[in-house]
């Protein structure tokens, strides 16, 4: 449904988008994850037609739309700050886009109570958005999009201005959404690798304008390719080790990880909750320098040769000291060697 075909995007001479080549399925969920500055947003503007590619071309289905106006697309967006007219009522907000396409007025109001419904705001369609918190402005953004039944929704940013409370709430009800419109793709730009791995089929990570890696959140999380992508999702204990016949070094230890394929050094990655307190299977020993309650767990920082070793291990009744000597450990098959 959507397909980037070497699309790149330079500014002054300055290139913000290098050569993309990412294909997206039809009513998949893609998430573009990536720091500031990745190209990710750029990306989703060239497909809305915001942004001139300076090579390459974009493609909805099999229309190259790389020339087309963004109004001629049929592509519904919510961006990071709703962009609602404060002086029009929701239900006039909705059907912004219906009555620009010159409806009949029986369909407009058919599909604005449609949308509305669909997203929760049934009860509000008289309010204006000064009446309305943050996430029920963001709802009706969403259902001005959804009116217009696009077959692309691109959805930039669009939970970062909502406190953690409401973001949770508005990732359920995008997931929600998109159950209940499974045939609508949707492209979804983030910096927030929780809605990624919550929301997305697919993730593409970005950094630096290139394409880093794509794949699903399962197989980006438990293998991923490289350093940059095992620390952006999820995050990860990244440690250099020497590698031997099926076994690794590290800070004078012998740990046993799957060694296939690995050149004669590499980095460790295991991801944090998998790293246990005491002894075990790869133990490795370490001073505490910090120590973080967080709720259900403590978050242990262990000097280790030099390196930090971060545990996430279960809220434990009498945490170690600073200072304290401790033993970590894990499970062979909780680690992966990153080139």
């Amino acid at each position: 449904m959507i397909r980037f075909d070497s699309v790149s995007v330079a500014y002054d001479g300055n290139t913000v988008l290098d050569a993309l080549d990412l294909a997206v399925g039809p009513g998949e969920v893609m998430a573009l994850l990536g720091p500031s500055v990745s190209g990710k947003t750029t990306a989703l503007r060239a497909v809305a037609g915001f942004v001139q590619p300076s090579s390459g071309r974009v493609f909805l289905g099999e229309r190259d739309v790389t020339d087309v106006p963004p109004h001629r697309r049929g592509i519904g967006m919510v961006v990071q700050q709703y962009a609602l007219f404060p002086h029009l009522r929701v239900e006039d907000n909705v059907a912004f886009g219906l009555k620009a396409r010159r409806l009949p007025k029986g369909e407009i109001r058919q599909r604005v109570g449609e949308a509305l419904e669909m997203t929760g705001m049934g009860a509000y369609a008289r309010r204006r958005p000064r009446e309305l918190s943050g996430g029920q402005q963001q709802r009706v953004a969403i259902a001005r999009a959804l009116a217009i039944r696009p077959e692309v929704l691109l959805l930039d940013e669009p939970l970062s201005a909502l406190d953690a409370r409401l973001r949770s709430e508005m990732l359920a009800e995008l997931a929600r959404l998109h159950r209940e419109l499974p045939d609508v793709t949707i492209l979804y730009v983030t910096h927030d690798q929780v809605e990624a791995l919550t929301l997305a089929d697919r993730i593409a990570v970005l950094d630096r304008a290139r394409l880093r890696a794509c794949g699903t959140p399962r197989e980006l999380y438990r293998a991923p390719g490289d350093e940059f992508t095992a620390s952006f999702v999820g995050g990860a204990n990244l440690l250099p080790v020497s590698v031997g016949s099926g076994e690794v070094e590290f800070a004078g230890a012998r740990l046993t990880v799957d060694t296939a394929g690995a050149g004669t050094r590499a980095t460790l990655c295991v991801r944090p909750h998998l790293v246990g307190l005491g002894p075990g299977p790869n133990q490795l020993s370490g001073v505490v320098r910090e120590i973080q309650w967080r709720g259900a767990t403590h978050r242990l920082l262990v000097e280790v040769g030099g390196h930090t070793v971060t545990a996430d291990v279960r809220e434990l009744g009498q945490p170690p000291a600073h200072g304290e000597q401790v033993v970590l450990h894990f499970a062979p098959r909780d680690a992966v060697l990153l080139p």
